[in-house]
């Protein structure tokens, strides 16, 4: 069996676009807690449960020094290889 396609691979396929991504990405930001969120064509993501499987994004997260950017950029590389569900 196929596995699904990471996130980065449903940009490819139009089913997500960037905007969907931006939303996921400052979704988490305001509310790390974890909770699925709907997304792109049918999709849907646990964006904590991403950043914790990402252990760059994981470790970063958390360091003060962090800029807003910087976490941006990790959460966001964390949502893109992460593993989406198919929306029920």
């Amino acid at each position: 069996m196929k596995p699904d396609p990471m996130t980065l691979d449903l940009l490819a396929t139009l089913d997500v676009v960037d905007d969907d991504v931006c939303a996921v990405v400052d979704a988490y930001l305001a509310d790390p807690r974890p909770r699925m969120i709907g997304f792109g064509d049918g999709y849907r993501i646990d964006p904590s449960a991403a950043v914790e499987a990402h252990p760059f994004a994981d470790q970063l997260i958390r360091q003060p020094w962090a800029s807003d950017e910087l976490r941006r950029a990790a959460v966001r590389a964390a949502i893109l290889l992460a593993r989406p569900e198919r929306a029920a």
